[in-house]
C-alpha cells in the first residue's frame, strides 16, 4: 500500500475529485492549507491598499491506495491538477506498512476500501 499526498490549487479540486472517483478512490482526506514555493506570494488589495500575501491557499489531499492503483492516480492528478502555471503543486508517494479499520478491526488492503 502507498499513501499519496498531493498539494493542489483549490480551483482544480472539483475536477481532481471527479477524476479520483473514476479511479475508484472513495476515501480521501482534504485539508485547507497555505504554502509558498516558487511563486513567492502575490500582491493583494484591501480597501485600496496593496499588501503582500506571502502564502497561497492550497488543498492537501491524502489517500492510501493499493500499489496497483498508484500510477493511474498519479496520471489523473497530473492531468487534472495542472494549469501549466507556477504553483500547481506537488505529489508525494510514501510506503504504508499497515492499515487498520477501527470499527471492524480489518487489516491491510481491505481496511482502505
Amino acid at each position: 500500500m502507498k499513501k499519496i499526498e498531493t498539494i493542489i490549487r483549490p480551483s482544480v479540486f472539483a475536477d481532481v475529485r471527479q477524476a479520483l472517483a473514476l479511479e475508484g478512490i472513495d476515501g480521501l482526506t482534504v485539508t485547507e492549507i497555505a504554502g509558498i514555493g516558487k511563486q513567492e506570494g502575490r500582491v493583494g488589495l484591501f480597501r485600496g491598499n496593496a499588501y503582500r500575501m506571502e502564502f497561497s491557499p492550497k488543498l492537501k489531499l491524502e489517500m492510501v491506495v493499493e500499489d496497483e492503483k498508484v500510477e493511474d492516480i498519479i496520471q489523473a492528478l497530473l492531468d487534472y491538477a495542472s494549469t501549466g502555471e507556477v504553483g500547481d503543486g506537488k505529489i508525494f508517494i510514501l510506503p504504508v506498512e499497515e492499515a487498520i479499520r477501527i470499527r471492524t478491526k480489518e487489516r491491510g488492503a481491505v481496511a482502505i476500501g
